[in-house]
């Protein structure tokens, strides 16, 4: 929804409530998309979120809950904490299968175990608590067991007769076949389907081979899939080559959203639940741990200048100059990291081609340290008078430039080796990297200088 008519439909959905004016809110509230629905309730206060809720849900269940589901899982569970797990099990009933999991997840513990009782009580309600036993973060997980099969065997005319009585399942985009023991053994296009004659076999019209994923896979493989073979569902299967559901695109697009979130946020050291509008005191909980990490490697950094006080002493200028060269390595650093993060994320970066990469991010960045040093050395020249003092700080970026291009790919390629994730543990590592190498480079080489012009302190 555009921001201009977000703030108008903002603005009568608050003056109505003001005005007790029921009626004419749930109106209001039925005409919107649950997307534009999601939106409005994050913008609106707690309390007020929560009485746009229950009227709309009391009105339109299905709809209340399509836009809880567009709201996110966390902020949806917390619409719904209050309320009594029948009335629970009822409105999850509006939604499929993985949707009313994702939601159920996030529920506190004692209220989500008996939503999950209730539910195994009713007709297809086990496949939310199936979908749970699954990994977070995993295909199985994301998926909707309500998937549209055929068998093997069947004709074109029997499948159509089969597919036009489906009323459960979700969007049907491929027609999936199986055998007797319900191992995915093809796929048919819907086109395809339509173009034979009515008798022929499915097994003789089916792609044999296409793409399934494993219920154990993690989703962001699933949804790098998806967009590599330009797919609109992926079916997923078990062990056994079982078909035991289907994760369709829009799905994915989630998967995607989040996952390019969640790196954004860790590569900034922030929690990746946290929000605009997240309680001042959450976030400050949230963001102290991470910050108190990188005060312990400034102050690493301010320990390598220690030791070349003297040296400082001596040349007085250095002071004025000493920065750049670190804040130049971090933000090259910072730079290499966020391409070599995606790279990964993406599968574009492997152990294959790995040494690609580093070799071409080293030259980057010892290009960029020429050019930018070039550039900070006839800066410092004209500044102070001292050529030395410029070719220094030429030298100096030179060498942090070239340290922050290997440590921005080497680090991310060691964590992923490591199983860690390099988005939430590169950063800290890489500006100690980037600012150790600063200092002691600039100083060093100026130590060096002083020794050369006869200064011994």
């Amino acid at each position: 929804m555009p921001q201009r008519k977000l703030d108008v439909v903002l603005d009568s959905v608050k003056r109505l409530m003001r005005m007790g004016a029921t009626a004419n809110l749930v109106n209001l509230l039925q005409k919107q998309y649950p997307a534009d629905l999601a939106q409005l309730f994050s913008e609106l206060p707690d309390k007020e979120r929560q009485t746009a809720f229950t009227l709309l849900a009391e009105r339109n269940s299905r709809l209340a809950m399509e836009a809880l589901s567009e709201l996110g899982p966390e902020a949806g569970a917390a619409l719904l904490r209050e309320r009594s797990a029948d009335e629970i099990v009822k409105l999850t009933q509006e939604l499929p299968s993985d949707d009313a999991a994702a939601l159920i997840d996030y529920l506190p513990e004692e209220l989500s175990a008996t939503v999950l009782e209730l539910l195994q009580k009713r007709p297809a309600g086990g496949d939310v608590g199936d979908l749970l036993e699954y990994a977070e973060q995993t295909a199985g997980r994301i998926m909707n067991p309500k998937v549209f099969a055929l068998a093997e065997d069947m004709t074109a005319s029997e499948a159509i007769t089969a597919l036009q009585g489906s009323r459960d399942v979700e969007v049907v985009f491929y027609l999936y076949v199986i055998d007797a023991r319900r191992h995915l053994v093809g796929v048919v296009s819907l086109r395809r389907l339509l173009l034979v004659s009515p008798e022929t076999p499915l097994k003789r019209i089916m792609t044999t081979d296409l793409i399934s994923v494993r219920a154990e896979m993690d989703q962001e493989e699933v949804a790098r899939l998806v967009a590599s073979y330009n797919l609109l569902a992926i079916p997923v299967v078990d062990e056994e080559n079982k078909l035991v559901g289907v994760i369709t695109v829009d799905d994915v697009i989630d998967v995607i959203k989040d996952e390019a979130t969640e790196d954004i946020y860790r590569l900034a050291g922030v929690s990746s639940d946290e929000r605009v509008f997240t309680p001042m005191r959450e976030s400050l909980r949230k963001r102290f741990p991470w910050l108190l990490v990188n005060l312990g490697t400034a102050f690493i950094a301010a320990a390598v200048v220690g030791l070349f006080q003297h040296t400082i002493s001596a040349w007085v200028a250095l002071a004025v100059f000493m920065p750049i060269v670190p804040g130049m390595g971090g933000n090259a650093a910072t730079q290499t990291l966020t391409v070599i993060v995606r790279g990964l994320a993406l599968g574009e970066l492997t152990w294959s081609n790995a040494r690609k990469a580093l070799l071409k991010e080293i030259a980057v960045g010892i290009g960029n340290g020429l050019a930018n040093g070039i550039v900070a050395g006839l800066v410092a020249w004209l500044f102070v008078g001292q050529p030395a003092l410029g070719l220094l700080l030429l030298a100096a970026m030179i060498v942090n430039l070239f340290v922050a291009g290997m440590a921005g790919t080497l680090i991310p390629l060691g964590l992923k080796a490591l199983k860690i994730d390099p988005a939430l543990a590169s950063t800290v590592f890489i500006t100690t990297f980037t600012d150790v190498c600063g200092f002691a480079a600039f100083l060093g080489l100026a130590t060096m200088v002083l020794r050369m012009k006869g200064h011994t302190g």
